[in-house]
């Protein structure tokens, strides 16, 4: 789909991954960007890209109400960027329930949640893209994430049962697979990481083309590396601890 002049809604925007989506959605001359934080406060320097274009929204994906708010406010929207996450640490026999939980209401309930609210608006409003972003984790474990990681792999699942739905509706699901993106949810983790704004900008050029899935950054050579030897790198992954 095209950006230019699209109406889009970027969950998360408030930092890291979100607010570089918002300021490249509007460096590609997407007409609206609804940036939706759970705090509209947190929302200043997201809003400094074009305080003309860019509509701060409170927005908790974990919350049906506001979901629901959400979509009759951002009834003009033609593009949903599903990017909030949550990322609990802990492996899998250690991880806390509440944890495991909210990383799987945020990051697998919290995106059907949206898809749902806003796949109507899109149709009526002569279709469009929802992007998903994934992880490599998705098919990748990294021991200390076990909650992430089974939540980005239910999210997966998820986003491919959504885009078989979606596609006769005139909706595509884009879904993005990044490597770690130095944000403040990796903050600390001693890894290699991918800039934010290259990240972004892979995905927004999948969009472009009407590519289903990415890999962006550095992803792209481990998602290579994995097509050809699958245990490899996930013995690699493994020493992730």
């Amino acid at each position: 789909m095209q950006i230019e002049n699209s109406v889009a809604l970027v969950t998360g925007a408030n930092r890291g991954t979100g607010r570089e989506y918002v300021s490249q959605l509007v460096e590609c001359g997407a007409a609206k960007v609804y940036a939706a934080a759970r705090n509209v406060d947190t929302l200043t320097e997201t809003l400094s890209f074009d305080p003309e274009r860019v509509v701060p929204l409170a927005l908790d994906v974990t919350d049906t109400r506001l979901i629901e708010a959400a979509a009759h406010t951002a009834r003009d929207a033609t593009l949903l960027i599903n990017n909030a996450g949550s990322l609990t640490f802990g492996g899998a026999l250690d991880v806390t329930d509440a944890g495991l939980a909210q990383d799987m209401a945020v990051n697998n309930d919290g995106l059907r949640d949206m898809t749902r609210a806003f796949a109507p608006v899109i149709e009526t409003n002569g279709g469009g893209a929802v992007v998903n972003m994934l992880t490599l984790l998705s098919f990748v474990s990294a021991p200390g994430f076990a909650g992430y990681n089974a939540s980005k792999a239910a999210a997966w699942s998820m986003s491919m049962s959504l885009r078989a739905y979606l596609r006769p509706k005139g909706i595509q699901v884009i879904n993005a697979f990044p490597a770690g993106i130095d944000t403040d949810m990796l903050a600390g983790v001693d890894a290699p990481k991918d800039n934010p704004a290259a990240v972004v900008r892979d995905v927004l050029a999948a969009v472009k083309a009407g590519q289903e899935d990415v890999y962006p950054a550095s992803a792209a050579d481990i998602f290579a590396a994995w097509r050809t030897d699958q245990k490899s790198v996930e013995a690699a992954f493994a020493e992730m601890m």
